[in-house]
Parts: structure tokens; sequence; C-alpha cells
């Protein structure tokens, strides 16, 4: 259902003004992982408009240096690298790349995660491993890392992890990524408690609809106008925001949280009334279990 024209819908600024100062993140490096594309690389383009150096992760490493070469077209320092988050030696050897380059990292954004859709008893151990190992493993061996390097150092940090805000519900044809999504946020909370005593801050954003480019809600047919009639809000995320709410969790201005879970989804997940559609099992429904193919 279209929104109807008389209902307010609130948008944020345009990209080219972020909602922090350009140097609010001078002499600092974040790291990003999968931030080739997509979530990933809205995170490392907020980042760079704070005036961080940034070092872009990513399997794909073409994808992960042309994220870097744009990312140097706003002015930032930048370093594209391939990894592959769920092998340790890798992760470390990304870090010892991106330090010697950029310099100590200090900031973290978690965002590498795989997700395509299919009912649970159809997931094979393929499957299953591919989007559960890049997202929990992932983000375990990317973060203990930097924390180890920080607690070395001496020196406080703050780690952003990508989340979402079906963790707390599930989602049809979802369940290996509810899962590891579920897990992101547990250890954003085990991770904020262990570290608090070395000034290292951590938390999550539980990110609902944004679409972009190679999402699938950015290809679902009709596009993102076809989504907004669900959301309270009137709209889908813009990808930039997204971008903006992780890098400000990592600034000064937020120094007293740590721990938390924000959820960032137009209201999305407080839809639930007593006048709803009727409920189609996912394996009846004619457009696939996330109601689009």
């Amino acid at each position: 259902m279209p929104v109807p024209s008389h209902h307010i819908i609130a948008v944020p600024p345009p990209f080219a003004e972020p909602p922090y100062p350009a140097n609010i993140f001078a002499g600092q490096t974040v790291l990003v992982s999968g931030g080739g594309s997509g979530m990933g690389l809205a995170m490392a383009r907020a980042f760079a408009q704070g005036g961080a150096s940034v070092a872009v992760m990513g399997r794909n490493l073409e994808k992960a240096q042309a994220a870097a070469r744009e990312l140097a077209a706003l002015g930032a320092s930048a370093h594209g690298m391939s990894c592959d988050v769920r092998l340790p030696e890798q992760v470390a050897a990304a870090f010892d790349e991106a330090e010697r380059i950029l310099g100590p990292v200090t900031l973290l954004a978690n965002n590498a995660g795989a997700n395509f859709p299919v009912l649970a008893e159809d997931i094979s151990v393929n499957a299953w491993n591919a989007v559960t190992r890049i997202a929990i493993d992932g983000t375990f061996l990317c973060s203990s890392e930097f924390a180890r390097r920080r607690i070395a150092r001496g020196e406080g940090g703050a780690i952003i992890n990508n989340s979402a805000q079906y963790i707390w519900t599930g989602f049809p044809g979802d369940a290996h990524s509810a899962a590891a999504k579920t897990a992101q946020a547990t250890m954003t909370k085990a991770m904020a408690r262990d570290w608090a005593p070395y000034r290292i801050r951590v938390n999550a954003v539980a990110a609902g609809f944004f679409p972009h480019e190679s999402s699938t809600a950015g290809q679902h047919e009709g596009g993102p106008e076809s989504l907004q009639g669900m959301i309270p809000a009137g709209r889908t995320g813009s990808i930039h925001e997204f971008g903006w709410l992780a890098a400000m969790t990592c600034t000064p201005m937020l120094a007293g949280m740590t721990g938390q879970v924000i959820v960032q989804d137009g209201g999305e997940s407080l839809r639930r009334s007593l006048m709803m559609p009727d409920f189609i099992p996912p394996r009846e429904r004619a457009e696939g279990p996330w109601g689009w193919r």
C-alpha cells in the first residue's frame, strides 16, 4: 500500500552534511570488514567524513581497492585489502597490513556477512556455515584481535557491529542469518563487559531495511518504494544514515555508551497490531519465503 500523501515523512540530511565535525576522527584509523560495498561501504564513508584513515577489508580485493579509491576521493587516507574473516591468521595479517600503512587501528566496524533466503529445513550444512561463520566467527576474530592490540598498547577504542532488527523475532527464510545476527548482538554485550576496564566500547546497530545495489531488498520488484507502506516511518532507510549512526557510536559524543544494540528500522519492528494481513506460511508464498524472489 502506498504511503498516504498527508503523512509526514522525516528524511535525513544529504550525505554532504554529516552530523559531526569533519575532524572528529582525526588521527584515528578504522578497519571496516566487508567494507567494499553496501552497508560496510556506508560505514567506511561515514568514518572518512569524520577524518579517519580507513582500512577496507573484504574477500574481494578489487572491490576493497575500489572502495578505498572512493574514500580517497573524499579526502581520506584509505587502503583496500583482502581477508577471509573466518581465518584467524588472515585477520591478524590484515591488522598488521593496515597498521603498517595507516597506523594503529583504533576503531573497528564489523560488517562482513552473507545472507540469502532459504527455508530452515532446506539449509545445507555448507549454507549454514557460509552465513554463520562469517558473521559469528568473523566478528569474534576481528574483535578479539582488535582488543588484544588495544590492551597491549594500554589504549582504549571502539567497536561497532552490524546486526539486524529481526534478532528478536526471526524472519522467514532467515534461520541462518537470524542465528548469526543474534550471536553478534550477544557478543556485543559480553565483549562490552569484558573490555570496559580497558576503555574499549562495543555497540551494535540492529538495522532494518536499507536497500542498496547489492541487497535483496534493493533488487525487489518495484524497488524500495514497494516496501515503504509497511514501515511506520513511511520509508526505508537511506544507506548513509546507517553509516552515520554506526560511526556516531564511536565518537567522543557517545563515550558513555557501551554494550547497546540500537534499533534503526523506521519502526518496522513495532508494527504488530490487531488488523494485519493474513499470515501465509513461507513455503506457500508464491514470491518465495521473503515475500519476493
